[in-house]
């Protein structure tokens, strides 16, 4: 995605809404922000949201920030606030079995692809959290860490960690060994040990090498405080 249109500028101190609002005075709009959760957990889906904020009072949600940086409780508020406030919104889920036969970056793209498409009033210009996303048929932006200075973004995401976290306490009804409620699919010490003792369930993402080893598919670690966060073939490993 190229920069911001020309004549669009935004100013260091607009604060969360500022780019909406400079876009808007240079006469683009409706602006959609798009945003996914759960990339980066070895269990569950991958869900995708795209919103659209009005403009004016209409579109200030109390407490918005990037969906990682609010507690739950302040979340689940500030999910309601935006299903209240937004004139367009969407979600897509991608269970985890089309998360392992595309590939996470592609399953990535592809929800938000979906999500932008699913919008009930087509968007003007998109703005994305930290990459571009082709084949959305309208320009737009991929911002560094968006989520934290976009008021599109910062909604989609918390539409997106809402609705994942719900999903992921539903899972852990079904697999309550896992303790998915708590850790909602991310790799940690009680997630690995799970993992160890009963190896995968069926909602677990098998390109995740500590997944694979988990099955046996894999050879174990080097090491025994290495843990792993290996996905797509890729390797990333942090001792």
């Amino acid at each position: 995605m190229p920069g911001l249109p020309r004549g669009v500028t935004v100013r260091r101190d607009a604060g969360l809404y500022g780019y909406e609002r400079a876009l808007r005075r240079a006469g683009i709009d409706p602006v959609a922000g798009v945003d996914e959760a759960g990339r980066g957990a070895c269990a569950g889906p991958l869900v995708a949201a795209a919103c659209i904020l009005p403009a004016g009072r209409a579109g200030i949600v109390p407490g918005l920030a990037d969906s990682k940086l609010l507690t739950e409780r302040a979340r689940e508020a500030c999910y309601e606030q935006v299903l209240r406030r937004a004139v367009s919104w969407s979600v897509v889920v991608v269970d985890n079995q089309e998360c392992d036969r595309l590939g996470m970056h592609v399953a990535n793209v592809e929800a938000l692809r979906r999500a932008v498409a699913l919008l009930d009033i087509r968007p003007a210009y998109v703005l994305t959290d930290g990459f571009p996303v082709d084949g959305l048929h309208v320009p737009g932006l991929a911002m560094w860490k968006g989520d934290r200075v976009a008021a599109c973004i910062s909604a989609a995401s918390v539409l997106a960690k809402v609705t994942r976290d719900r999903l992921m306490r539903e899972l852990d009804s079904q697999w309550p060994a896992y303790d998915f409620k708590t850790h909602k699919g991310y790799i940690t010490d009680v997630h690995a040990a799970a993992l160890t003792e009963h190896g995968p369930c069926p909602v677990h993402r098998m390109r995740f090498v500590n997944v694979r080893r988990a099955a046996g598919l894999e050879p174990p670690a080097r090491s025994p405080g290495e843990t792993c966060t290996e996905y797509d073939g890729e390797t990333s490993v942090e001792t």
